[in-house]
Formats: C-alpha cells, sequence, structure tokens
C-alpha cells in the first residue's frame, strides 16, 4: 500500500501529539511492508507568524497533492486581537471547504479501563460505541449573510442547508450504520427551525433506502440529555454542523477526556483526519498531552483513506492494551488508582511497542 500524508501539526500540542501519531503510521509502514510518504505543513498561528496567512498557499497544494492530511491542532490566544478570518482557526475553515470534506466521523467509545475517568457512572458508559456523523460545510459556521455590525450592535449568522447537502452526509451515516447495529439518530430542532424541518424530511426519505437501518429522530436539546444518562441506546448520531460539534464535544465525558476522540472528515478530494481536542497551549511543551486521540485519528487515516482495516483495529487494539496495563497521561488519570503517569512520549512508545507486538503476532499466524 503507497500512501502520502500531509502533516500539520499546527498550534499548541499540535506538534506533540502528531509527531506521535505520525511515528505509529511509520510502524504499520515498515511492520506491514507499505510506503508512506509524509510531507509537512504549516497552518493555523505557526502559519500566521511565519507568512501572514493562518493557510498559506502552499500548505494547500501540499494537502491537496496528498492521499490524505493529519492535522494536530489550530489556535493561539495570542491571535485573538486578529478579525475572525485571519485568525488561525480560519485556516481550518478554509482547509476544509477546500478539501470538501463534508461528513465528520467522531467515534466515541467507552473504554473499561477508563470508567473512572468519566463522571458518569460506570454502569452508565460500559459497552458505549457511538459514531457521530457530522455535517461539516453547512450550517452557521458557513451560511450568509453574516456580519457584527459595531456600530447598530447587531450580529448576524444564518443557518442554511440545501437537501443536496442533507441527501449526502444522511447517506454516510446509513451506510455506516449498515456495518454497525444498524441505528440511526437524527438530531435536529424541527420543533422551531425551518431547517430542521427540510433536515427531518430528507433523512426520513433517504431512510426508505436502507430498510435493514432503525432511524429515530430527536431533538438537540432532548439529545444532549440522553447523551448523559442513557448513551448505549445510541448507535450512528447524524447532525447537522453546529449540534455535531456541541453533542460530539459532551461525548468527551463518556471517555473521560477530549484527548481521547479522534475524528476524521471524509467524502471531498482528500480525508482530513484530526483529534477533537484543541491546542491546549497552556500544556504545550510540558509533556502532559494526551497523544491517544491523534494515535486513534491515525488508525482512522489507515481505515478510510489506506483501506487497511486489520492495522487500523491493531492499533486501537494497542491503545486497549497499553490502558488495560495501566499507563495514564496526566488527564485520564485519576487519583487512588493503581496507575503509572507517563507522558506524551513514553504513551507513543507503549501504544507502539504493543501495535509491533500485535503485527508480528498477526504475520507469524499467518505464516503458519
Amino acid at each position: 500500500m503507497r500512501l502520502k500524508v500531509a502533516v500539520l501539526a499546527g498550534d499548541g500540542i499540535g506538534p506533540e501529539v502528531t509527531r506521535e501519531a505520525t511515528n505509529i503510521l511509520h510502524a504499520v509502514a515498515e511492520l506491514g511492508g507499505h510506503e508512506f510518504t509524509f510531507v509537512e505543513g504549516l497552518i493555523g498561528g505557526v502559519a500566521i507568524t511565519d507568512s501572514g496567512s493562518p493557510l498559506p498557499t502552499a500548505t494547500l497544494d501540499a494537502a491537496l497533492d496528498a492521499d490524505a492530511v493529519l492535522l494536530g491542532a489550530v489556535g493561539d490566544n495570542k491571535f485573538n486581537s486578529l478579525t475572525p478570518d485571519k485568525r488561525p482557526e480560519a485556516g481550518l475553515l478554509q482547509i476544509r471547504q477546500a478539501l470538501g470534506g463534508f461528513a465528520n466521523l467522531r467515534p466515541s467509545v467507552a473504554y473499561t479501563a477508563l470508567a473512572g475517568s468519566s463522571p458518569l457512572r460506570p454502569e452508565v458508559t460500559e459497552g458505549v460505541d457511538i459514531l457521530f456523523v457530522r455535517e461539516l460545510l453547512g450550517g452557521l459556521y458557513f451560511g450568509a449573510p453574516r456580519r457584527w455590525n459595531k456600530e447598530t450592535n447587531e450580529a448576524i449568522n444564518t443557518m442554511r442547508y440545501t437537501r443536496d447537502e442533507v441527501v449526502r452526509v444522511a447517506r454516510v451515516a446509513f451506510e455506516l450504520a449498515s456495518k454497525r447495529r444498524k441505528k440511526v439518530t437524527s438530531v435536529d430542532k424541527a420543533n422551531v427551525l425551518e431547517v430542521s424541518q427540510l433536515w427531518r424530511a430528507t433523512v426520513t426519505e433517504i431512510a426508505k433506502d436502507y430498510p435493514e437501518v432503525t432511524l429515530e429522530h430527536q431533538l438537540v436539546d432532548s439529545m444532549a440529555m440522553h447523551i448523559m444518562n442513557i448513551p448505549r441506546n445510541f448507535d450512528v448520531v447524524l447532525t447537522e454542523n453546529l449540534f455535531g460539534d456541541i453533542l460530539s464535544d459532551e461525548a468527551g465525558v463518556i471517555t473521560g477526556s477530549l484527548g481521547m476522540l479522534p475524528s476524521a472528515t471524509i467524502g471531498g478530494a482528500v480525508n482530513l483526519y484530526e483529534p477533537v481536542h484543541g491546542s491546549a497551549p497552556d500544556i504545550a511543551g510540558t509533556g502532559k498531552a494526551n497523544p491517544l486521540g491523534a494515535i486513534l485519528t491515525a488508525a482512522m487515516v489507515l481505515r478510510h483513506s489506506a483501506n487497511l482495516e486489520q492495522d487500523a483495529r491493531a492499533v486501537e487494539q494497542a491503545v486497549l492494551k497499553v490502558l488495560e496495563a495501566g499507563y495514564r497521561t496526566a488527564d485520564i488519570a485519576r487519583k487512588g488508582e493503581n496507575v503509572q503517569l507517563v507522558n506524551t512520549q513514553e504513551m507513543g512508545k507503549h501504544v507502539h511497542q504493543a501495535l509491533a507486538e500485535s503485527i508480528d503476532r498477526r504475520q507469524a499466524m499467518h505464516a503458519v
């Protein structure tokens, strides 16, 4: 397998966690006999400092020329005085639009080993495995008109969707659900918003093409509560941009830390992969960052861009093995637990070792 990955480490803890993720991809390539090449680029605050732009042309060209883009994190408070279109986050929105990915996949899995890290009771989180499918190129984040008129003290954002935009992301959700537990929960605010009424009607229509998949509808406010008290009831959760952003972050409570959450954006010219956590500039360079979200994001690169399902599962199993062995970064360590606190790099090394052992066993079995 040949794969060209554009690596955009970004700001804050981005370079630290991305380094561990790329180490894992290097290991998969070496152990599996694949040819992975990596091209680095600047995005966000570091790009502003270097060139004045949050998304330099060279970075975008490298991304469009790659088979996958692995992004670390974007954001730095020192640029808050800039206008929104000049801030680091603008680079993220721009690259999402340029790559064309419209479906953001955010898994939220409850790890038994981390049951104590979640504020929810273990009997609530046990067995939870939710895949959020968030529409990424429409809604309030991209709708026009949008403006802040400081003279009149008025600000406007526009939530807008077309039927075609809903159709394409709905099909992604139903296709994925058909390979999982065959249930889609579509989240909207159809009792108030016309946009949500279009959303609900369209998703209901598309569901007819997938008779083996059960469809249910939830209002977003009810869903926010249900994720916390009955998360096992959900398989694939389909929703629009703003609601998906909020709900998938809320689901970080299930795993115990945003540092455990990966994501993939698919459907465009090049898939974009990034952990859900932000740039966390307050802990950048301290070794406290949790690289597991980035490493699990690397597994999604293997699954959705390289079509290496076995290797993707091997990475995920390696993470599970390391957690079960008691290794923890600061965000998932709890007082009173018999665990070993490790830094970012050490956690990456433990996953690397567990992965190598797993792939070696698999290759030995095939040889027999």
